[in-house]
């Protein structure tokens, strides 16, 4: 089989983890980053996001690559991930040529704050859609798409790992939180850090509040990320509400490198981690978070113990992208393809 991924690969992006995939699984395949569509200069990109419906300024131009890719190699599947830079006409070209046409739904394509109305028009032509939530399987029902499966995000079990015990770690904190200040975490994390508490912060935005400025490392690769959470005591698992997510991308990674997880709430990350106080202690309110965080920060032997417990969860569980990308070929009846089957889901 020969796929073509459209998606962002940069360190951390889902498009980069699929090709990460598709060579450990064998596949022939090929990326195409998306940031080939997006504006050259800073201005140029927040001019079309704010003015233009946040279409890609070189939309048109990057979709002639696709084309081009597919007129000179036979593709069998083509995967988009996330608000790829595809309009219908361009999906409806490549399913004239007989190539399957799926979409990753990484984030909601009903947030607000994402809302794009030229994307929401070309989800009906894809032949698939996988999303990561299933609070908005209704939504792309409704809107025209044929075929919507949930396939969690996972991780790369090349990236994401524990660091090694031999090495030095990061600089300690009680508490460490990789992800965007969302202005719904912002009064968590400030919860937190007035009770007392050492944060370490990594992701973009918290160097904007005087409260987290104190606590925030910047945005930093996963190597930095592993280290730091080797010193942490406690890994803050929070979803983003805007997305109606259950789980967000960071809850898999943080369970494959290691840990004591306290984690929001909910139906995903009872799948993932298992009941409380199992690998992981859940919080549904502001207070609780707090109060777990504190307790869990004094208490070694119950971090050692889900610690210990999180990692023998995940000992040989399919969770990473190659066992995603497997499941996906199998959810779509992809017959014309094979795999090195002993690679998926090793971690």
């Amino acid at each position: 089989m020969r796929l073509l991924i459209v998606g962002f690969s940069g360190p951390g992006d889902v498009g980069g983890f699929f090709a990460s995939a598709s060579r450990k699984l064998g596949i022939d395949y090929h990326l195409l980053d998306a940031n080939r569509a997006e504006a050259s200069t800073r201005v140029g990109r927040s001019f079309y996001w704010r003015f233009r419906d946040k279409r890609p300024a070189r939309l048109e131009r990057f979709a002639a690559l696709v084309l081009d890719a597919c007129a000179s190699k036979r593709w069998d599947v083509v995967l988009t991930t996330g608000r790829a830079p595809l309009d219908r006409s361009h999906i409806d070209k490549l399913r004239g040529q007989g190539i399957k046409v799926y979409n990753y739904s990484t984030d909601d394509p009903w947030n607000p704050n994402q809302q794009a109305q030229w994307f929401l028009s070309t989800l009906p032509a894809y032949d698939a859609i996988f999303t990561t939530r299933r609070a908005n399987i209704e939504d792309f029902l409704s809107c025209g798409v044929q075929t919507v499966h949930h396939l969690p995000f996972a991780y790369d079990p090349e990236v994401h790992k524990p660091w090694p015990a031999s090495a030095p770690a990061g600089v300690p904190s009680d508490v460490i939180f990789v992800g965007g200040c969302d202005r719904d975490r912002l009064p968590l994390i400030g919860a937190l850090i007035e009770s007392g508490l050492k944060l370490a912060l990594f992701g973009g935005y918290w160097g904007r509040y005087p409260l987290t400025r104190p606590h925030w490392r910047g945005i930093a690769d996963q190597r930095a990320i592993r280290s730091a959470s080797a010193a942490a005591r406690v890994c803050l698992c929070l979803i983003r509400r805007a997305n109606r997510d259950g789980h967000v991308m960071r809850s898999f990674e943080a369970a494959a490198i290691g840990g004591c997880i306290l984690a929001e709430d909910t139906a995903d990350h009872r799948d993932i981690f298992g009941p409380d106080n199992d690998a992981a202690r859940y919080f549904k309110s502001t207070p609780e978070m707090v109060n777990q965080a504190q307790l869990l920060v004094a208490d070694s032997d119950a971090r050692y113990r889900l610690s210990a417990r999180l990692r023998s969860r995940f000992a040989g569980s399919k969770n990473t992208y190659a066992d995603r990308l497997v499941k996906m070929l199998q959810l779509a009846n992809i017959e014309s393809w094979s795999v090195r089957r002993d690679t998926a889901g090793a971690a």
